[in-house]
């Protein structure tokens, strides 16, 4: 039987050993939550915000994140591809996502804000218009990946090469530009 979940608020819960239910949640907010290991799968979050909340290595089998806010969370190795792709809209502020895999996802105009992405992998995956500023990408994967119009100003360590990916109408920093040239050898002082 699927529960139902309207504009409430969680504080300082503990899902991680809980029995998975299926559960809609809707409009709920979510502070100092741990979500560690616990399987979301089949959940549908919409219009929610998390704050401050640990996902580590949450299982989001066909998960749904519709409109979703995550502001100070922690999302380290969370395969997003998985979730369920209808709908699928998120932003990330201040957020810690190494290790995280968004392969193949379609998520044109996600917000990413003051992020660490660490060896984050996001291969093949639409990110068209999206706005990824002031982000640490240290060792993260971009191969046939749609960044036309996006903004990556602020960002760094990330290695995108111009040849693989699709950046027609990007902006990036003056300081970014050896992530752009790194193949080249280019050094640039």
């Amino acid at each position: 039987m699927t529960q139902y979940f309207t504009d409430e608020t969680s504080k300082g819960k503990d899902f991680s050993g809980e029995e998975k239910q299926e559960a809609n949640y809707d409009n709920c907010e979510f502070i100092d939550c741990s979500f560690t290991g616990a399987d979301l799968s089949d959940l549908n979050f919409e219009d929610c915000t998390f704050k401050s909340c640990d996902f580590s290595n949450a299982k989001l089998l066909n998960t749904a994140f519709k409109n979703v806010s995550f502001n100070s969370c922690k999302l380290i190795g969370l395969q997003f591809e998985k979730c369920n792709p209808f709908l699928l809209a998120f932003t990330f502020n201040s957020c810690i996502l190494n290790y995280a895999t968004f392969y193949q996802l379609k998520i044109p105009g996600t917000r990413f804000s003051n992020c660490m992405l660490l060896e984050a992998d996001f291969t093949e995956t639409d990110l068209t218009g999206a706005t990824i500023e002031d982000c640490n990408f240290s060792g993260a994967m971009f191969g046939n990946t749609r960044l036309e119009n996006a903004d990556f100003r602020g960002s760094v360590d990330f290695s995108i090469d111009p040849d693989q990916n699709q950046l027609s109408g990007a902006s990036f920093s003056l300081e970014s530009l050896p992530g752009l040239l790194q193949k080249y050898g280019i050094k640039v002082q």
